[in-house]
């Protein structure tokens, strides 16, 4: 039977979290930054099988579903998709797998989405980093700049990537790029004075990050800055006690990029942003 999480299960969710860290980012990041069962949109409730535990069924409250479910039956993910019945459903963020079988039995399958993707995942041990030549270009603080170069790439990534209407893009961006620059958890590569790409890390762990948001204005693709931008933020982190990175990548020349840099294959992720993220589970 699921049970409810509380504040002295925390140690051993973190710890079954971290077994399997490549799907895990973003329910450990939102414990540790928000807590479990906190009032912050990304706040979540957790529940559990077993003592030590064997599962956890997460949503935050804006209604993202984040699952760590890797034995569970269809009878077990079934009676945790109950648990969160009649509260909004904002997405599903989960190991490819476990994702599409919630989907299911969930009966979400034909909800309309912006984002519906399962996205091949990547991993670096980051002493294996391979730096490119970084010819004389700097990665600075979101906050070192006018912060409308950034809203707008941010609301060009959200209508590209994730599928947003333009409306609903303009007012996430501006959303997402406060966050960042609160959380100095992105960056802008420079080169000869001007921001040419953005990184960021979307978890981050003192020995885990998590690469997203990173993106390059179209007319300057092509020219190697996303994989420069990256890899100096990982040469960072790194510095700053971080041992290994993980990632998904939403296309085939962005694998490529941080295939050069030393990432290697590890599993499928999927990510799944509903159209109308109020309506209910």
């Amino acid at each position: 039977m699921w049970r409810l999480a509380q504040k002295q299960d925390v140690p051993r969710i973190e710890a079954f979290l971290s077994q399997h860290i490549q799907t895990s980012m973003f329910p450990l990041a939102n414990l540790r930054d928000y807590g479990l069962s906190a009032s912050h949109p990304r706040g979540i409730k957790a529940w559990v099988l077993g003592s030590q535990p064997n599962a956890v069924f997460c949503i935050t409250n804006e209604g993202m579903v984040m699952p760590q479910c890797p034995d569970c039956s269809d009878d077990q993910l079934a009676a945790a998709i109950q648990l969160i019945r009649g509260q909004p459903l904002f997405g599903v963020a989960a190991e490819a797998s476990q994702a599409r079988r919630i989907m299911r039995l969930g009966g979400w399958e034909n909800r309309p989405a912006t984002l519906n993707s399962d996205e091949p995942g990547f991993s670096l041990n980051l002493d294996k980093l391979v730096l490119p030549d970084a010819n004389g270009a700097m990665l600075l603080p979101l906050g070192n700049f006018n912060l409308t170069i950034f809203d707008a790439w941010r609301e060009s990534y959200l209508i590209e990537v994730s599928g947003f209407s333009p409306e609903r893009a303009k007012t996430q961006a501006r959303q997402d790029i406060a966050v960042y620059v609160e959380r100095d958890s992105h960056r802008a590569l420079v080169i000869d004075g001007k921001p040419v790409a953005m990184t960021g890390f979307n978890a981050r762990l003192p020995e885990t990050v998590q690469i997203g948001g990173v993106y390059t204005p179209p007319d300057l693709r092509g020219n190697g800055y996303a994989k420069l931008a990256v890899a100096l933020h990982l040469l960072e982190a790194r510095t700053e006690g971080a041992t290994r990175a993980v990632l998904f990548a939403a296309s085939d020349s962005a694998a490529r990029a941080y295939i050069a840099i030393g990432f290697q294959p590890a599993g499928q992720f999927s990510l799944l942003l509903f159209t109308n993220p109020k309506d209910m589970a």
